[in-house]
């Protein structure tokens, strides 16, 4: 038995009214009976085609301003009827049901609508009721009814019914449910993070996350590994949003290590040029700068090893001058807020490079949720959105930071929140010149930090290690004197870290031993 079902009678109900009329026009020149609701058989009519209302189909009006006018047997038996139960044809003939073989139906912009930033009862009026009743009625019987949520789809829909003679095969009917229901359950997922958000419940029952595909990705982290990206309908600023103007596919490694570099040069929005070279989703350059090919240049400096092949994220729009500098060695992305022609030609030559360029940055201070898997269940959180200012920190050291050093302590401290935990940045005039990251001691990442820090002393041919003279960010506390020691040995000045260990006594003891400057900021950044 062959499992083509012909189209006959459709049921077309639409907010976004793209490509509709082409659709209709070519339902129509197959001989599909044509049914509508309000808007959209408004604009079906004004392209000239015959559409019965589907208060025709019912037998009552719209009313309540739109809201009830698709919740009926009539449309809902015509969606549910199963075509080859007796009992539901003889149902379907007792009450006057036609059946509705292909619905189409998008739904009201809810998302858009909150995106928009619309008040509480706009939002309220925006959730689609009838419409997600209609497609989870006809998604679940697939078996015999088509249902179409998303006009990219429609192309699909005529070429199939164009090779079957005005039918689709269960196979196509089938891929259209599963489009429909994850429609449907990221259209309530919207809804309810939106409603959890404005009544502040920060811990609803249940939480739902949905996402659109981006992209299907070659692999993930490793070729074993099957991935995509999704985006989430924010429309936040970022490598979701960002237009790609040349090079390869970016491979979910460069997308995770994108979103870093890009969300770490975002704190310096307003502050100058910036620029943050991230490998392996830390940092190991950033640093500000006169101009960007500055900035690049002193980033590059912090550890020029480490930033071959790395990512580089810039908070202006990229330069000639700056692509010039970039372009030296092997880079892996480059991400801005915009590029120039002299940029773009001088990076044309580097065909593997990936260029990306945004319309902003991302808003550094913006709430909103993170979140990750584990065993059995995922974590959320609120996005690690704090920061501290000058009137935040507490001297707790006989020795006040002079003004410089000062400067340097908050822009290490920028640095710490998006560097893995442990970590300790080193930095000197506003540039990095030591990360240690993502030790299981703290002392550990004191100690790595200094041991890389000599090693580009020694290949620049400069005869001290670069961290003589810079200031010491430690993203947490330090639980002992001995990383606080260490950090001096290397030649640090001045320390910026959380404060609260239980031995808080004996490190500030060690500082002030040590002529050591050190700032409380009763704020951790942990990362992990």
């Amino acid at each position: 038995m062959s499992d083509l079902v012909p189209v006959k009678r459709a049921l077309l109900s639409v907010s976004d009214k793209t490509g509709l009329v082409d659709l209709a026009k070519a339902l129509a020149g197959m001989g599909v009976d044509l049914v509508s609701t309000g808007g959209t058989a408004a604009a079906l009519r004004d392209a000239g085609l015959a559409v019965r209302d589907v208060s025709d189909l019912t037998g009552f009006p719209e009313m309540m301003d739109g809201r009830v006018k698709t919740l009926h047997p009539m449309v809902h038996g015509g969606l549910l009827a199963l075509r080859d139960d007796a009992k539901h044809q003889d149902a379907m003939a007792t009450h006057g049901i036609e059946a509705i073989d292909l619905l189409v139906v998008n739904l009201y912009p809810f998302e858009a609508t909150v995106a928009a930033g619309a008040a509480y009862d706009d939002c309220i009026e925006n959730i689609d009721i009838g419409g997600p009743a209609m497609i989870r009625a006809a998604s679940k019987n697939h078996l015999f009814v088509n249902v179409v949520t998303d006009p990219e789809d429609y192309a699909a829909l005529l070429a199939e019914m164009g090779a079957n003679a005005g039918a689709t095969s269960y196979a196509f009917r089938q891929k259209l449910a599963l489009t429909a229901y994850s429609r449907t359950a990221a259209y309530d997922a919207a809804v309810s993070g939106w409603m959890a958000a404005a009544l502040s419940e920060a811990t609803p029952r249940r939480r739902a996350f949905a996402g659109t595909l981006a992209q299907s990705l070659r692999y993930g982290e490793n070729p074993h590994q099957a991935a995509a990206f999704y985006t989430d309908g924010s429309n936040r600023i970022g490598v979701a949003t960002a237009l790609q103007l040349q090079g390869k596919e970016l491979s979910y490694n460069n997308i995770n290590d994108t979103d870093a570099a890009f969300e770490l040069v975002a704190e310096f929005a307003g502050k100058g040029p910036a620029c943050a070279i991230i490998k392996h989703a830390n940092p190991c350059g950033v640093a500000t700068g006169a101009s960007l090919a500055e900035a690049y240049a002193r980033a590059y400096d912090c550890d020029r090893t480490s930033a071959f092949g790395g990512i580089v994220a810039l908070n202006q729009p990229l330069d000639g001058a700056t692509a010039e500098k970039i372009s030296e060695i092997f880079t892996e992305v480059v991400i801005a807020p915009g590029a120039d022609d002299a940029a773009r030609a001088i990076f044309a030559k580097k065909k593997n490079l990936r260029l990306l360029t945004t319309d902003g940055l991302p808003d550094a201070g913006s709430k909103g949720l993170a979140y990750r898997q584990v065993a059995g269940g995922f974590l959320v959180q609120d996005r690690d959105a704090a920061n501290v200012t000058l009137e935040d920190l507490k001297v707790v050291t006989k020795r006040a930071p002079t003004e410089a050093e000062m400067a340097d302590l908050l822009f290490a401290w920028t640095v710490a929140k998006h560097v893995k935990s442990n970590a300790i940045i080193y930095v000197k005039d506003g540039a990095t010149v030591g990360v240690g990251a993502g030790q299981m001691s703290r002392v550990d990442s004191t100690r790595i930090a200094a041991r890389k820090s000599q090693d580009m002393a020694e290949a620049m041919g400069l005869p001290a290690a670069l961290t003589k003279g810079s200031v010491v960010a430690s993203d947490a506390f330090f639980p002992f004197a001995d990383g606080l020691i260490s950090a001096a040995e290397a030649g640090a000045t001045a320390i910026i870290q959380p404060g609260g260990s239980m031995r808080d006594d004996e490190v500030i003891a060690a500082a002030d031993a040590a002529g050591l400057a050190m700032v409380f900021t009763g704020q951790r950044h942990f990362r992990h």
